[in-house]
C-alpha cells in the first residue's frame, strides 16, 4: 500500500509544473513523514522531455494507452509479415510516433512551458522506445519518467529512468479485459485464413495442371482409337483380299500344270517333226 501511495505521489509531482518541483516535493514529503518522506525527497527532478511525456500520460492516459496496446499487437504480428508489409508498418509507426509526440508537446505547451525542437525530438524518442519495448511502454505510461528514453535503451536504462515500479501497459487498459485477446484471436484467425487461401491457390494450380494433362491424354486416346479403327478396317480389307487370292491359287496352279504339259507335248511333237524331216 505504501508503494502505491509513493507512486501516486511521484506521478503527481512529475506531472506538476517543473519550476515548482522542488518546493512541491518538500511539501509532499512533509505531509507524508517517515520512510515515505525519505523516498519522496530522493525523487530526482525530471527532464523537460520526461515531464512532457508524464503530462501526456497523466492527461491523455486513455489515448496513450490505446496507442501502446496497438504497438504491442504490432510487435506480436510483425513476425508474420513480409518485407513490404514490415516496411509499411515501420512508416506507419514513425508517423504515429510523430503525431503522439506533437500532441504531447501541445498538451505540455498549454501549461505555459516552451517546448524546443530538441525537447520534441527527445519526447518522440521516448514514445518510439515504448513502441519497441514493453518495459519502455510501461515506463512511458506510468507518468513517472525521470529522463527521456532511447529506442536502444537496455532494461537497466529503462529501470533507472522511472521513479517507482514499472506497470504493465495491459494493467492500465480501460477497454474490456478480453478485447485484446479477441483481437489476437481475430488476427490468428485471419492468419489461418491467409494460410488456407495459399494452400487453396496451390491446390487449384495443381488441379488446373492435372486437368490440362488429362485433357491431353483424352485427346491422344481419341486420336489413337481413331487410328486403331482405321488400321483394323485396313487389316480386314487386306485379309479379305488375301483370302480371295488364296481361293484363286488352286485353279491357277492347275492351269499352270496343264500349260506345262502342253508345252512338253508340243516339244515332243516338234522333235518328232524335225526328226522326220531329217530322215527324208
Amino acid at each position: 500500500m505504501a508503494d502505491a501511495s509513493f507512486e501516486e505521489i511521484a506521478a503527481a509531482l512529475y506531472s506538476g509544473p517543473p519550476g515548482e518541483f522542488v518546493a512541491a516535493r518538500k511539501a509532499r514529503a512533509d505531509e507524508a513523514g517517515g520512510d515515505l518522506a525519505s523516498r519522496i525527497l530522493a525523487l530526482r527532478k525530471p527532464s523537460i522531455a520526461a515531464w512532457v511525456v508524464n503530462v501526456f500520460a497523466h492527461e491523455r492516459a486513455s489515448q496513450l494507452g490505446e496507442a501502446l496496446r496497438l504497438a504491442e499487437e504490432l510487435r506480436e504480428a510483425q513476425d508474420d509479415l513480409d518485407a513490404a508489409a514490415l516496411a509499411k508498418l515501420g512508416r506507419e509507426r514513425r508517423a504515429l510516433t510523430r503525431r503522439l509526440a506533437e500532441m504531447a508537446a501541445d498538451v505540455a505547451g498549454s501549461r505555459g512551458e516552451r517546448i524546443t525542437p530538441a525537447t520534441l525530438e527527445a519526447v518522440q524518442s521516448s514514445i518510439s522506445a515504448a513502441f519497441f519495448d514493453p518495459a519502455a511502454a510501461g515506463a512511458v505510461a506510468s507518468g513517472r519518467l525521470i529522463r527521456a528514453l532511447e529506442p536502444s535503451a537496455t532494461a537497466e536504462d529503462v529501470r533507472d529512468s522511472v521513479a517507482g515500479g514499472i506497470p504493465e501497459v495491459g494493467s492500465m487498459a480501460e477497454q474490456p479485459p478480453d478485447e485484446l485477446r479477441q483481437r489476437r484471436e481475430r488476427r490468428e484467425a485471419e492468419r489461418r485464413v491467409v494460410a488456407a487461401e495459399k494452400e487453396l491457390a496451390v491446390a487449384e494450380k495443381k488441379l488446373a495442371a492435372n486437368a490440362k494433362t488429362l485433357r491431353a491424354l483424352q485427346e491422344k486416346t481419341e486420336e489413337l482409337s481413331k487410328t486403331e479403327s482405321e488400321l483394323e478396317a485396313e487389316l480386314a480389307r487386306v485379309r479379305a483380299e488375301a483370302a480371295h487370292v488364296e481361293r484363286d491359287i488352286a485353279p491357277a496352279t492347275a492351269e499352270h500344270a496343264a500349260a506345262e504339259e502342253q508345252v512338253d507335248a508340243a516339244k515332243s511333237a516338234a522333235a518328232e517333226a524335225r526328226a522326220a524331216r531329217e530322215a527324208l
